[in-house]
């Protein structure tokens, strides 16, 4: 009979523990060995070659995973009445371990070779870094792209970029929603792949439990869809307050413009001829420097322009005064 989903789960759930400490332990060996920042260089590595090791060696080979023994479950074809074959297994491994790696380490390394031509400076994280020459040449291809694209081509490719990052967990919740409300295939791979379950053995599972399921993925897909609206929402957000401050910016400069060319002869001291400070009013209404007519009040108690007499008490310091 078919696998259902509570035991679908339990098996994803210990291969995942049995993964993790796979990993755990390659990395501790290349750490003990290699030192800590050989480690960090390459432990997303280590990771896919612990992944791969584990269902080569389980998957590949023809065998139960540990998951699968623990629940007493074994894979079959779209039929339900063969094993799946060694090209169709091998899909699966490939899809489920290579893949995603390949996906996210392509992202990276094109969206920073977009951000670094986008800023005009190359920095050290855009340099090919010492490893692998098949990373060396990935990261050689990528620059070598992003340099034959245009200005506006980059702009494009980075905003496909961020979509996709966006996308791609919000693709995982929506399958795993659909799993929980079909109850068929736990893992993206193996539903591209065709790989379904059959349990032998045991009782089989309760009816209400996949009445759970399938409540639990209906709230899933619901929570999905609120997401995905408060991103669209907040998206758009985001580009009417870009818009806004375009047009702010814009306004700010034709605003500074037109002040400089209003103002550049006016707000001259005829004392320093250079743009007044601190501006300050003579009784007879000339404009000067604070420190300027101060200083020529010092040996003159008379206006520089109009040689009207005043006292210095009755200059008045005129703030906030723009003109």
């Amino acid at each position: 009979m078919a696998a259902g989903p509570a035991q679908l789960v339990r098996c994803g759930q210990k291969d995942e523990l049995y993964r993790s400490g796979l990993r755990s332990g390659a990395g501790a060996a290349l750490h003990g060995l290699a030192g800590a920042k050989t480690w960090l260089e390459w432990r997303k590595e280590i990771e896919l070659l612990s992944d791969v090791a584990y269902f080569g060696l389980s998957t590949l080979s023809g065998y139960q995973t540990l998951g699968e023994e623990y629940v007493n479950i074994i894979q079959v074809d779209s039929t339900k009445k063969r094993v799946p074959s060694f090209l169709r297994r091998a899909a699966f491994v490939f899809l489920h371990t290579v893949v995603p790696y390949c996906l996210e380490k392509g992202l990276l390394h094109l969206e920073r070779e977009l951000q670094a031509e986008a800023d005009e400076s190359r920095t050290s994280q855009s340099n090919p870094a010492p490893g692998l020459s098949s990373r060396t040449l990935i990261r050689n291809w990528i620059q070598k792209q992003v340099g034959a694209l245009s200005e506006q081509q980059r702009k494009r490719v980075l905003q496909i970029v961020y979509g996709l990052k966006q996308c791609i967990p919000l693709l995982h919740r929506l399958h795993l929603a659909v799993f929980y409300i079909r109850g068929t295939f736990y893992h993206l791979s193996k539903r591209i792949t065709g790989i379904r379950y059959l349990h032998f053995g045991g009782l089989q599972e309760d009816q209400s439990i996949q009445s759970s399921y399938k409540f639990l993925g209906i709230i899933s897909l619901f929570h999905l869809l609120l997401t995905m609206g408060v991103q669209m929402y907040s998206f758009k957000q985001k580009q009417r307050a870009r818009q806004e401050w375009k047009l702010h910016r814009s306004l700010a400069h034709q605003k500074n413009t037109t002040k400089e060319k209003t103002t550049g002869r006016h707000s001259r001291c005829t004392l320093c001829l250079e743009e007044r400070r601190h501006t300050t009013a003579t009784p007879c209404g000339h404009l000067f420097c604070w420190e300027c007519i101060t200083a020529w009040c010092n040996t003159r108690t008379e206006c520089p322009l109009c040689r009207e007499k005043f006292h210095p008490q009755k200059l008045i310091y005129l703030r906030h005064y723009q003109l």
